[in-house]
Formats: structure tokens, C-alpha cells, sequence
């Protein structure tokens, strides 16, 4: 696979900053619950768990919406709580709910029993499923691999499910911050060796989903949840497999922080919808590139207001390099697949007529 030519390597060169024919776009979620097939071959596999752990199936899922819609980058099936999982806690999915750990880490005992996991035991799987998937995409497109950053598994991790506010692990980094960044540090090496194990395998770039991050205030946020991030982006930038890869930080609603997220060393930032992206660019400049940002809600209007929309992010972003098109959040069940295509082509045309301008 080293040797692979890329067919359609834009979304590549477009984190690096370098000329593209038109802007890449791939979607957060692209391959759900709002695709009939995807809803099709997880019913076959029982639970979500059941299709997340079988490299199959995974593959299969992680292909489907490339079928679909002439997408520039295929990322992984998974799901952000497979390490705190493979630590032991306990992972499930209850119908209807989100995510739930049976043994919640709520002591220091909890946090002096946690491991790194080992990636050719429990999480051997989901580094089937990139060498799989790798292999099924004969270089389409680039595959990309991810994980959830320590902060926010830190989030699930001690609150034992999801939240609205999290104060759990709030409280425990106010109250006994020694312990918090014990928690979080043992998280963020799981996480460095995670996406290292996902690079070897065979993952072309790297995001990490930072979704709790915007909890926090600015201070809290420097020391709990961009530390932890900065620690995981130099251990990947000193590994031989994920050195040359790019990497993608997505903090959502901390853009706030834009610059010091930039100061890590990554290589893209995805952004939400709560900023306009020609000041995201403007407040970045040209040390990163930029991923984002449509409000995930468009894609319920009308394929008119989708194409609009997409313009309007575009033309703000303007004809500069280092932009890679997305979501400013995962895509949602509700959303007609066809306002996908409809969202893929209009950004391919109007890409390409902002480079001709």
C-alpha cells in the first residue's frame, strides 16, 4: 500500500495548502443512519457495537456513501469510545440512547487501574478494519483515520454516559486537578499509540474530535483539553508511521480558540458553524489549513437553499488554498440523501468556478 498511487488525492493537497482543481469535501457521519443501505447492514449486524467491531461490516459501511456521492476522502467506521471500551469500562448502546460505560471511572483507584490498551488485542479489530478498507479502496480516495481527544473521552469516561453539561468530569478537574490530568494523560498516550497502531495499518490522515472541548472556558480549555491535544499531535509527529500524515484537530464550539488550536502543529482545523470561515482564515492565516463549515441543518432545506448555502461558504473562504469542505458538525438521520449529492456537486462546480475567476 505504501507504493499506492492516489486516483483523487485532492483532499490531500489541500491540507497541505497546495493548488487543487476545485475544493475537496468529504461529510462528518457520511456514512449513517441517513442512508437506507447503512440502516440495511446495520440491521443485519444486530447492534451498533456488533457492525463498529466487525472489520467486514465496517468496511462495508465506511464504502457506502462513496458509492453514492463523488465524495474526496473515505474515514473509518468507528466510534470515538473504543479506547475507555477496550480499557474495560464497559461500552454500550442502548436503543434510542446514546452511549453508556457499566463502569464509570469516578475515583483514583478508577484512574490508577487504567491501562493503554493494547492494539493487537482489544482493538485489533478496528486496525483490521483499516487494512481492510484500505485495500477495498484500491486508491480511490484517501482513508482517514480518528479518535475522540482526551478531553472528551476524559467526558463520557467519567460521567459513564452522554451529557448536556458533564459536570462530573467538570467538578474533578476543579476539585482534584492532579487527578484530571493523571486521567487525561494516560488518555492522551492512549490515544497517540490509537492513531499510530490506525497509520501503520494504513490510515492516510488523522483527525481528533474534540466535541466536549467548547464545556470549557478559556483557561480551563488550555489546560484540560488543548494540552492533551498538543501532547497527542508532537507524539504523532515523532513516530515514524504518522510523521509525514496529516492532522486534523475539530474542538467544536471552542473557536475561541482558533490560534492557539493552530500553534499545536496540526495540520487542519475543522471548524463549526458558529463562526463565518473567511474569519476563521483570516485569524489563522496560512499556518493551517481549514475544514468546514456548513450548519448540519441545511441539509433539511430545500436542495435551492443547500446549493445557496454551500456558495456562500465558498465564496467566503474565497480562492485561497487550504480549504477542505464540511459539515461544522456529523450529518443527521433526518437528511434526504439526496441533498447530499446535491451538496457534493454544487461544491465541486462552484469550486472549480471560483479557480477559474
Amino acid at each position: 500500500m505504501a507504493d499506492e498511487v492516489l486516483v483523487n488525492d485532492r483532499f490531500l493537497r489541500a491540507l497541505r495548502r497546495e493548488p487543487v482543481d476545485t475544493t475537496p469535501i468529504w461529510v462528518m457521519r457520511q456514512a449513517g443512519r441517513y442512508l437506507p443501505e447503512y440502516r440495511e447492514t446495520r440491521g443485519r449486524a444486530g447492534s451498533f457495537m456488533g457492525l463498529a467491531t466487525n472489520p467486514e461490516r465496517a468496511c462495508e459501511v465506511t464504502l457506502q456513501p462513496l458509492e453514492r456521492f463523488d465524495l474526496d476522502a473515505a474515514i473509518l467506521f468507528s466510534d470515538i469510545l473504543t479506547i475507555p471500551d477496550a480499557m474495560g469500562l464497559g461500552l454500550s448502546f442502548a436503543n434510542g440512547e446514546g452511549p453508556r460505560f457499566a463502569r464509570p471511572v469516578r475515583s483514583a483507584a478508577d484512574i490508577e487501574r487504567l491501562a493503554v490498551p493494547d492494539m493487537d488485542g482489544e482493538l485489533r479489530y478496528v486496525m483490521d478494519a483499516v487494512r481492510l478498507i484500505r485495500q477495498e479502496l484500491h486508491g480511490r480516495v484517501p482513508l482517514i483515520g480518528f479518535s475522540g481527544s482526551p478531553w472528551t473521552l476524559a467526558c463520557y469516561m467519567v460521567e459513564g454516559e452522554g451529557s448536556r453539561d458533564f459536570a462530573r468530569v467538570k467538578a474533578l478537574a476543579w476539585n482534584e486537578p492532579a487527578l484530571a490530568h493523571r486521567l487525561l494523560d494516560t488518555v492522551a498516550r492512549s490515544v497517540a499509540v490509537y492513531l499510530i497502531a490506525q497509520a501503520n495499518a494504513g490510515a492516510q490522515a488523522l483527525m481528533i474530535f474534540d466535541t466536549w472541548g467548547g464545556l470549557l472556558g478559556p483557561a480551563p480549555f488550555r489546560e484540560f483539553s488543548l494540552r492533551y491535544m498538543s501532547q497527542v499531535v508532537d507524539a504523532l509527529k515523532a513516530d515514524a508511521a504518522s510523521r509525514d500524515l496529516p492532522v486534523i484537530l475539530f474542538s467544536k464550539g471552542a473557536m475561541g480558540q482558533l490560534e492557539a488550536l493552530a500553534d499545536t502543529g496540526c495540520t487542519g482545523l475543522g471548524i463549526d458553524w458558529s463562526i463565518d470561515i473567511g474569519e476563521a482564515r483570516r485569524r489563522v492565516g496560512d499556518r493551517v489549513a481549514l475544514q468546514g463549515n456548513l450548519d448540519p441543518a441545511v441539509l433539511r432545506a430545500s436542495p435551492e437553499i443547500v446549493e445557496r448555502e454551500a456558495r456562500a461558504v465558498l465564496d467566503s473562504f474565497g480562492n485561497h488554498p487550504g480549504h477542505v469542505f464540511n459539515l461544522g458538525h456529523g450529518i443527521t438521520p433526518e437528511v434526504d440523501p439526496e441533498n447530499v449529492k446535491v451538496l457534493v456537486d454544487t461544491v465541486h462546480a462552484h469550486g472549480r468556478k471560483i479557480r477559474q475567476d
